[in-house]
């Protein structure tokens, strides 16, 4: 009776942790996506929009929003040069958020920059090879 009752207690422990395993899963890729190195931005102009990637500790840290911090820098420098993004497919075919090439945004009345949110995994500069 003893190893039917353990058998069970046993079962019972593995299904259990076979039901948590996804929302495991889901909350190891939240924490990923939430550190990720690279922060994306639009940055609107009457003629075009361009998303644009900066790392995060470029911008350092704040109490601010990153979009603040990062119209902060381009009023102070006047210009910043930053990477370009677009999605594009990785290994395996996935579609993933990779940058593009380097641009200059120079600081401009009528230029806004909004932050840019994508499900697609983001590449950083370096790994884009």
């Amino acid at each position: 009776m003893d190893s039917l009752a353990a058998m069970n207690s046993f079962n019972r422990r593995a299904l259990v942790s076979f039901a948590l395993l996804p929302a495991f899963l889901v909350v190891r890729q939240v924490r990923a996506q939430a550190a990720a190195p690279i922060l994306l931005f639009k940055v609107v102009s009457p003629h075009d929009d361009v998303v644009v990637g900066i790392e995060a500790a470029q911008l350092g840290a704040g109490a601010t929003p990153p979009v603040q911090r990062l119209a902060a820098m381009l009023a102070e420098k006047g210009q910043l040069t930053l990477w370009q993004y677009a999605s594009q497919h990785g290994e395996g075919g996935a579609l993933v958020q990779a940058p593009l090439r380097q641009i200059v945004v120079f600081k401009n009345e009528l230029l806004r920059i909004e932050p840019y949110t994508t499900a697609l995994a983001i590449k950083a500069p370096g790994a884009a090879k």
